[in-house]
């Protein structure tokens, strides 16, 4: 039988079948025959999700084949990328067209087309999530054809394609918006958990690219800052904390420690209290948590189910080794985000119902209406997508 991980090892599935989809021919012929035969599809990226959304005991595809750069255009700054591309790959492909990233994560291990379908961003007060570089996507649908649409073009389904969830068909194919390439300078310093906190606003308005990661055991806070620069890159790169290269060489930081991960988002004034509040949960009540609280802030957009959609927003992650059970953590920590107003990462922990989603995304409806008129049957949706599915 087949077997299926995520990163973690958290989400396991054993489906009935494993597809390799290697051309998106063959991505069109498994999503019609899924369809006819009501089975379900749910397609792997990088496997570094800590929701439940791609378990299923039907059928997984496994879009790692379909990789690299279609075709760029330096005038207008787009790409057409194939969606199995891991993000560590894109930047020197995109790089050598003379493009980057707006963004990226602290972790490159994802396809572009995972970190895409799940809002995943970096950090910046005037950087927003990757979601927002699509313009432009292709998808083979369980009506057995390969659809294409973009914001120009059929900009109702292109505004559920941005971010998807995985759940309109196999995406095979993203057109970014990029950026010239760039270079990025980083220091870091450690401080205490309480000058970090004191410090986020002078933090934020003076560097394009900001985060801290506070540890509760030790109440130290690595600061990282990011910020643009001309000075030539350095070679061998230094370890993290002090870097000068390529956006994409410096974004990265190696996370081996195998964990799994709740995030939500706040609206960018209530960050530092709702820091606060994370932070005296976890003095108090888990003093042995080990695992750092990330903080990082994210440029506002009109993505729908964004967690940034409309508002300047900061994201506050906590971590739980694998080896021990992070939900009696996450589901205190849960009701301070909620109680400030916080959206959950799609790709991370969360316990909401459809109902408590709903109220938290102006668009949840006509995204779902709007899915569910491209896959009536429900051919891309799991247990999870059904479960906060409208009745």
């Amino acid at each position: 039988m087949a077997h299926w991980s995520n990163w973690s090892g958290r989400h396991q599935s054993e489906p009935s079948r494993l597809h390799f989809i290697r051309t998106e021919e063959d991505a069109a012929a498994l999503a019609g025959r899924a369809r006819d035969q009501t089975r379900t599809i749910r397609v792997a990226g990088g496997g570094h999700s800590h929701a439940p959304l791609v378990p299923n005991n039907e059928v997984i595809a496994d879009i790692s084949a379909l990789s690299g750069v279609i075709s760029a255009d330096p005038d207008t700054q787009r790409a057409w990328v194939r969606a199995g591309t891991p993000i560590y790959a894109l930047g020197p492909s995109l790089h050598q067209h003379g493009m980057a990233l707006p963004n990226q994560g602290d972790i490159d291990r994802q396809t572009i087309g995972g970190a895409c379908a799940t809002g995943t961003h970096g950090t910046g007060r005037g950087a927003a999530n990757l979601s927002s570089a699509v313009v432009g996507a292709r998808f083979a649908t369980a009506s057995g054809e390969i659809e294409e649409c973009g914001l120009t073009n059929n900009p109702t389904l292109c505004s559920v394609a941005r971010l998807n969830l995985g759940s309109i068909g196999i995406i095979t194919a993203l057109e970014l918006q990029l950026r010239r390439s760039y270079r990025l300078a980083e220091s870091a310093f450690v401080t205490t958990g309480t000058e970090a906190e004191a410090r986020i606003a002078e933090l934020m308005a003076d560097n394009d690219r900001f985060e801290f990661y506070w540890s509760p055991q030790t109440d130290q806070a690595f600061v990282k800052r990011m910020n643009e620069t001309e000075d030539p890159a350095e070679y061998p790169l230094a370890s993290e904390g002090k870097r000068v290269g390529w956006s994409f060489e410096v974004y990265p930081s190696h996370r081996a420690q195998l964990h799994t991960e709740m995030e939500y988002s706040v609206a960018m004034p209530d960050g530092p209290a709702c820091f606060s509040a994370i932070k005296e949960l976890i003095t108090s009540d888990f003093p042995e948590v080990e695992m750092p609280v990330e903080y990082r802030s994210v440029a506002s957009d009109d993505v729908w189910l964004s967690t940034a959609n409309g508002r300047e927003t900061v994201t506050i992650s906590v971590h739980r080794d694998i080896e021990h059970d992070e939900s009696p953590l996450f589901r205190a920590c849960e009701e301070i985000f909620l109680d400030h107003g916080g959206r959950p990462h799609w790709g991370k922990v969360n316990y909401l119902d459809r109902e408590q989603l709903a109220r938290r995304h102006a668009d949840w409806d006509r995204w779902w209406k709007t899915r569910d008129e491209i896959d009536p049957a429900g051919t891309f949706l799991n247990a999870y997508m059904r479960s906060i599915r409208p009745s």
